[in-house]
């Protein structure tokens, strides 16, 4: 399993990290019980494995005037590596599109866009996505309202089954 590769330390600043992003070292050497040295390296050290990808605020889109959330359920009419990666890429291109991923199941994406009105998505879905080489159906789903929106993974789970499975 992936998360014995860390130990407890260092799945302890993850957790922390992924809760806080912006804490000082010198707080996340204290809330996981190390000094401020050897927490730096441990944070380097993940860093450089790509156990963190990144730090990022969380910007509130609705306050931004990004009003409509949609998810559209994309399928292709080839389902070839070379279409697929195609896809992928357009999709890389697309500032409408925050999230894209590969399905296993009816349809082969899921997209998870966001636009500053239903105008606006209207415009993307008919004169981008819908005129996409391969491109075979999309249904979307408006969102009404969002209750939970956690980024990450659950450090709690993760500790539960390594503890179970020691």
């Amino acid at each position: 399993m992936a998360g014995t590769r860390l130990d407890p330390i260092d799945r302890k600043i993850l957790a922390e990290l992924q809760a806080d992003g912006r804490m000082t070292n010198v707080e996340l050497a204290k809330r996981v019980g190390i000094s401020a040295p050897p927490c730096l390296r441990r944070v380097r050290t993940l860093e450089e494995n790509g156990f963190i990808k990144g730090y990022h605020a969380e910007v509130n889109a609705k306050e931004l005037g990004f009003e409509v959330q949609v998810f559209a359920n994309v399928g292709l009419a080839s389902q070839a590596e070379s279409d697929l990666s195609a896809f992928e890429t357009k999709c890389k291109s697309w500032p409408l599109v925050r999230e894209c991923h590969m399905l296993n199941g009816e349809v082969d994406f899921i997209l998870k866009c966001v636009a500053p009105d239903l105008s606006s998505f209207q415009t993307f879905l008919t004169g981008e996505l819908l005129t996409t080489p391969n491109v075979a159906s999309v249904k979307t789903s408006l969102v009404i309202r969002g209750e939970k929106d956690e980024p990450g993974v659950p450090f709690d789970v993760l500790e539960e089954r390594l503890l179970k499975d020691a």
